[in-house]
This record gives C-alpha cells, structure tokens and sequence, in this order.
C-alpha cells in the first residue's frame, strides 16, 4: 500500500493522534504546547510541524484540525488553540440558555417520561439531549480549511485524518485528506475515505450519541449519518499508521485508573441517569484505546523477534509509541468547577443526577465531557502542560529515537 514518506524530513515518521473526550480535549492542549517548548524552547519562526501526519476523533478531531491548519507555524498554532480554549463558555458549544434547553433537553426528558402517552407526540421528538450548532458556528470562524489544503501541498503536512462512526452504514469511518496518493484501507467494520475534510466532517466525529444530533456527510455521492468517531473503534492508532507513521505519539484523555473499587461503608444508591451516561461515554472514549495500545505492544514484541523474508518480500514493522494521558482523575476535577457552568444547564443536569454535594455526589465522569467553562478548562491545559514536562526525557527520547 503506497504511504507518504517525507523527505525533507530524515529518520522516522511521526504521526499524532488525539482521542475524543469532549471537554477533556482541553488537556491535550496543554500537552501540545509543552511538547513544542521542549522541542524548541526557542520558539523559532522557522520550527517545522514534528508530525506530518494527524489524526483526530471527537473533541480531538478539533484539536487536529486546528493544529492542521496552522501546520506551518506550530507555535503560532498552540497559541491560537489554547486561547481558543480558555475562553470558551457553555453556551459557544450547545444551547444552555433556558429556551433551548426546553427545546432539547426539557422536551427530551418529558418525551422520555410520557411519550409513550401520546402516541402522536413521536413526530416532534427532539433529536438529542442537546443542540451544538454554536460549536458548528464557532469551528466555521475559526478555522480556515483552504491554509488546510495550503500545507499539504507546501509539505507542512502529509495528512490529516478525522474518524467518525457511520450511523447508516454501521461501519467505522476515517476521513482523510493527503497531497499524495495513499491507497484506501478496508477493514471488518471500518473504512477509508478520501475527501477534502470540513466543519461537517468535526461535527460527524464529535456527536456524542444522544448529547448531541447526528451530522450527515456525504460518502461517494451518498448521505451518511454519522455520530462520534470514538464508537466502534476498535483500533484508534490504525489510521496514522496506514498513512505511513513509523511512531506514534497519542494524547488521550483518560486517567489510567478512574474506577473506585475501594470498600463502602454503606451499599451504594441505585446509579443515577449521570452516572451511567458517564460510565457509557468513559467506555466510547477511553477503552478502545488501550486496548489498541496492548495489542500493537504485543506485536511489537513479535516483530522484534521475526525477520524479514526476501522470498516473499513480506515483512512487518515496528511502531513505537508514546502515549501522554493524565495524572489524576478528570471525573473528580470536573466537580470541582461544576458550579461555573450556567444555571439553566446545571439544573438540567441535576434532573439526571449531576451533584457536587461530598454526600451525594455523582455523575463526575458525564461532567467531565460536557463542562465548556474557561475555568475547567484552563486547569486541564495546566494540568496537560505540567504532565508533559515532568516527562522530558521520555519526550526527548522519542524524537530522538531513529536519529543518527
């Protein structure tokens, strides 16, 4: 399968990938501006983008894109993204004032409680628990796809690549956009697609199901509804690796360890709408990664003891990769910062058991995904950068590695 290889650019191929995660996705922010100080502490003009290839899902798939567009000035491209960040609100991403939460949420609910009352009630059911057309608006503003297709053909870029879950035809989706030929790939349950990426494509990858509506994309000529890219993906890193990275560094979201199995005092209370809708997204965004991870180690393994057979011209090669997530629970954080979110979608998210309350609290992990406020935020890019830098060498390492 032809790939990309960069020549400008001597030794290994470096892909990025950045998992979905909602407003988690704040903290890969933080880590990207870190990974740009230690590379060039300096912040030349000149610094060229470490990674030719990059992948987004979700919340992520922001992320990439942003970065994308900006490929030639990396640094400038940190900056724009993480101001980006920190101001946003609730009401930039979905509608949390109180009409529209009675449009979506409140009618949702009610429909959920009594639709089965009133039968003719089914042709105005809303579509999802809520509206992200200003998230649409904003990433229309904001981000400028002709620079996109600008450094793919001036070589700041090789690829980049924005999955999504294909809701009409069950398969896993990755859209990318490359200035070179690279075959499509066709795997059980997943596909890719040629195509030059836009709003609509983010928008596809970041519709978390239910929260959000579905988006429909046209695929050869067809419509495709389509929701978050992290459902059904069974292998996050594939795709930077089929457009020909040699390593991967991957930024997700998850804290490695956000179960809490310690022993109660007293049996739990029957778990909260919030608490299983956020038990259900931590599943979507966090496990097919690791996952993911195990597998490619163990193959890795194999590969470091198996060699290369002329006859056939068959081989297989190793990918390393550097995977940088958080060092502490994203679920208790989000608490934390609960009360900055409006009244109007705080009271809505208390109906499905949302509380900060120490003797009721619950439903942490849902607010972690859904928590647009600048204060949030802000501590997860924090806790990104000061993450990252703890870890240098293991930065520095990775670079260096395939180097003379």
């Amino acid at each position: 399968m032809p790939t990309f290889r960069d020549s400008a650019q001597p030794g290994p191929v470096t892909g990025l990938v950045l998992t979905g995660g909602g407003a988690r996705a704040a903290y890969q922010v933080g880590v990207l501006g870190a990974i740009f100080q230690i590379l060039d502490p300096a912040a030349q003009p000149d610094f060229r983008n470490p990674f030719p290839i990059i992948c987004g899902t979700s919340a992520g798939a922001i992320n990439a894109a942003a970065l994308a567009c900006r490929a030639d000035r990396p640094h400038l491209a940190a900056r724009r993204i993480r101001r980006l960040w920190e101001s946003l609100g609730t009401g930039m991403v979905y509608r949390a004032d109180a009409p529209g939460l009675i449009k979506t949420g409140v009618r949702w609910l009610g429909l959920l409680a009594l639709g089965w009352m009133f039968s003719g009630l089914a042709r105005k059911r809303p579509q999802s628990l809520l509206d992200n057309r200003p998230l649409a608006d904003l990433l229309t503003r904001v981000l400028d796809f002709d620079r996109l297709q600008a450094n793919l053909q001036q070589g700041a870029l090789s690829s980049l690549a924005i999955t999504a879950s294909g809701f009409t035809s069950g398969e896993h989706l990755t859209f990318y956009q490359s200035n070179h030929t690279i075959e499509p790939w066709r795997r059980s349950l997943r596909r890719a697609i040629p195509t030059r990426l836009g709003v609509e494509h983010l928008m596809a990858s970041s519709s978390i199901p239910f929260v959000f509506p579905a988006q429909a994309v046209q695929v050869h000529g067809q419509t495709e509804w389509c929701g978050d890219g992290s459902m059904r993906q069974l292998a996050p890193i594939s795709p930077a690796i089929h457009l020909g990275a040699d390593r991967i560094l991957v930024i997700g979201t998850g804290y490695r360890d956000d179960t809490h199995p310690e022993k109660r005092e007293q049996a739990p209370p029957y778990p909260s709408l919030a608490q299983v809708g956020g038990h259900v997204l931590s599943s979507i965004f966090l496990d097919g990664l690791s996952m993911d991870i195990e597998r490619l180690e163990r193959i890795n393994d194999l590969v470091t003891h198996s060699t290369y057979d002329p006859a056939t011209g068959s081989s297989v090669r190793r990918v390393n990769v550097l995977t940088l997530t958080p060092s502490q629970s994203l679920d208790l954080l989000a608490l934390d910062y609960l009360k900055e979110m409006p009244v109007e979608a705080r009271t809505l998210f208390r109906v499905l058991g949302v509380s900060s309350d120490p003797d009721r609290s619950g439903g942490g992990a849902l607010m972690s995904y859904l928590l647009f406020e600048s204060a949030y935020t802000r501590r997860l890019i924090e806790l990104g950068y000061a993450d990252t830098m703890r870890r240098i060498e293991e930065v520095i390492g990775f670079f260096k590695e395939g180097h003379a």
